[in-house]
């Protein structure tokens, strides 16, 4: 993980250790969307991870879909 990359992960991993053993597991998707973020950031770096991140939260949402949704690879064209 880039030392950017890194920075901007803190504040999803303050999140799963403050917040998520209080919330529980409510999650759509799986992997749910705090362990997405991380892989995103470790796979695509800083900006694309985030992009990813913020597409996946925007798909979180009542008329959303569910189920397994990985994050793409590096090489995927449609990421």
């Amino acid at each position: 993980m880039t030392p950017f990359a890194y920075l901007v992960s803190l504040p999803v991993r303050a999140y799963r250790l403050i917040f998520s053993p209080w919330v529980g597991f409510n999650c759509r998707y799986q992997p749910t969307c705090s362990a997405y973020a991380l892989e995103a950031l470790e796979k695509h770096g800083a900006i694309k991870g985030t992009w990813l991140t913020l597409r996946r939260l925007g798909r979180c949402h009542p008329l959303g879909g569910d189920g397994y949704d990985p994050v793409p690879d590096s090489n995927d064209p449609k990421a």
